[in-house]
């Protein structure tokens, strides 16, 4: 199936032609860069020397660049290789807000759990912003780490990082932010902005899926998730996968060199689809209106209708779009995102996420808006309100 029109950036965006020609050229580049012959020495060069790129682009020293699979396993590492390597009897704390995305979520859930960590989810207000008091009241002396996202992935609200960081560094806290969704729309600038930990993603910039990144500062004490041959400053094993490292620094130096332009480019597009989207009845923006979210997302909630419904229409009109809300067995659960921003049952189910990329065009715009009533209509013919009894809680 061909599609016509793209509108999940945020999920992945298209691989960057520069990108694609980095990892194929690098793929003829034999040898493991840990080993000491010729061919290793060259393979490594070209890992270092995409460390270093990386680092440039995002405000780190190239020692402070991990490689890591993904988004995922970067918070993973820095959620529980942080809280392991601090955590005492007197200091188990661990504060996040109530947006996170899931690979965050489910890590500290899953520490409180077994680990006995001792967890506050902090909310956030019906823009999805994180309430600055209950943060403040929330990190002591003995909280371990404090962990909140940049940009939310479902709505795109942008979260007061520097006060984040001002608060936790009063009680002697480090900090970790998931910037996947913010890297290349907004500025981002590791040393500056005074966070210990940054979680970046290569697929969300034009590489491809598999490669991302940890920052983390040199002083930074981390436990290992992994375990085996030491590489990444013995925090992250495993082979190091050249072609996707190549390919990654490539995706992220276009993305931060057109930054400000596509940022731009990007917004106008965004408002000129809320304006056609208002034009429906019962439509609702999610998040912030204008500055406070990030350019390249647009968020609504659809009054009678559930988001797998309306998914389903848009797809058979040859648009891609998403809901943002987790799925669990194949069956669509409520956003815990819209929920926390105050959302009933009924209303967390109706999200609809439209996210623009380095690839989207007006005419990406222009064929949303023709499909789009049309799909609602049939999205609300086949609303059925949900018993309590079906309603299970999203993670």
């Amino acid at each position: 199936m061909v599609v016509t029109t793209y509108l999940d950036h945020a999920a992945t965006t298209p691989a960057r032609p520069g990108a694609a020609a980095a990892y194929a050229e690098a793929l003829e580049q034999v040898g493991n860069p840990s080993s000491l012959h010729a061919a290793g020495r060259a393979a490594r060069r070209l890992v270092e020397e995409s460390r270093e790129s990386i680092a440039a682009d995002l405000g780190a020293h190239p020692t402070e660049v991990i490689f890591t699979a993904g988004g995922t396993e970067a918070d993973n590492l820095a959620v529980q290789g942080i809280w392991r390597a601090r955590a005492t009897d007197t200091r188990r704390g661990l504060v996040t807000s109530g947006v996170e995305h899931p690979a965050v979520q489910e890590s500290v859930q899953w520490l409180a759990a077994h680990e006995r960590a001792d967890l506050t989810e902090v909310g956030v207000d019906e823009a999805g912003r994180l309430d600055l008091d209950a943060f403040a009241a929330a990190v002591t002396e003995q909280t371990a780490v404090v962990s909140v996202m940049w940009a939310n992935n479902e709505v795109g609200t942008l979260q007061p990082i520097e006060q984040v960081v001002e608060v936790a560094r009063t009680a002697g806290v480090p900090v970790h932010t998931d910037a996947v969704q913010a890297v290349g729309q907004v500025p981002v600038d590791f040393a500056g902005s005074g966070v210990d930990a940054l979680t970046v993603s290569g697929h969300k910039l034009g590489a491809p899926i598999g490669i991302g990144a940890l920052l983390a500062r040199r002083e930074l004490g981390l436990t290992p998730v992994l375990h085996g041959g030491g590489q990444e400053r013995s925090v992250r094993s495993g082979t190091i996968p050249v072609p996707a490292i190549r390919a990654f620094a490539v995706a992220l130096r276009e993305a931060v060199s057109a930054r400000e332009s596509e940022a731009v480019r990007l917004a106008g597009l965004r408002d000129r689809m809320l304006a056609g989207v208002r034009a429906i009845p019962d439509v609702h923006l999610s998040g912030p209106e204008g500055e406070g979210r990030l350019p390249g997302n647009l968020h609504v909630r659809v009054d009678g209708a559930d988001a797998d419904a309306l998914l389903f229409a848009l797809d058979a009109a040859g648009v891609c779009a998403s809901s943002g809300s987790a799925c669990q067995a194949g069956v669509q659960q409520p956003s815990h995102v819209l929920a926390a921003m105050g959302a009933d049952d009924g209303a967390a189910r109706s999200g609809l996420r439209l996210t623009l990329g380095w690839t989207s065009s007006e005419r990406d715009v222009e064929a949303l808006l023709a499909v789009l009533p049309r799909a609602v209509e049939q999205a609300r013919a086949a609303y059925r309100p949900r018993k309590k009894r079906d309603v299970k809680v999203g993670v």
